[in-house]
């Protein structure tokens, strides 16, 4: 049961663990290049580009646009076709940034559909960046398991 109007944004989402990521950023910022190499570690397509935000009571699910489902763009390959995902809850945003803050003074939360989203910023380029999203939602989920 839905509580709220879907809503397209300009980003890449993908599923890690049952948990959705959400991957903002201007084009040619590396949302679809660091999707590509979180699903080389495991994660699952839900979108690229685009992607639908619904709210469902107290969470917000990420669903593909539905004329892309199943399409991430590769650079230099063009589009390709693969298995995705649908109606996972949003459980991470990831603001891709050329230079990030080095030491964030303190959690980050941005409102997505009237939802609290845990939220942090990394360059989607450098070679650690798959890695940080993960710890970054694996600290989130420790967080959460404690209290």
């Amino acid at each position: 049961m839905s509580s709220g109007q879907p809503e397209i944004v300009h980003a890449t989402a993908i599923a890690m663990k049952d948990q959705g990521v959400l991957l903002l950023g201007p084009s040619g910022a590396g949302k679809s290049d660091l999707a590509l190499r979180l699903i080389d570690r495991g994660a699952r397509l839900i979108s690229d580009d685009q992607t639908e935000l619904l709210r469902s009571q107290n969470r917000v699910l990420l669903r593909p646009a539905p004329n892309i489902a199943g399409k991430l763009e590769v650079r230099s390959l063009g589009i390709i076709s693969m298995e995705h995902v649908s109606d996972v809850p949003l459980r991470l945003q990831v603001r891709l940034v050329e230079q990030p803050d080095r030491y964030p003074m303190d959690r980050q939360f941005e409102t997505v559909q009237g939802v609290d989203i845990p939220t942090v910023a990394i360059n989607a380029f450098e070679h650690s960046a798959p890695l940080k999203v993960e710890i970054a939602l694996q600290q989130l989920l420790a967080q959460e398991h404690k209290s």
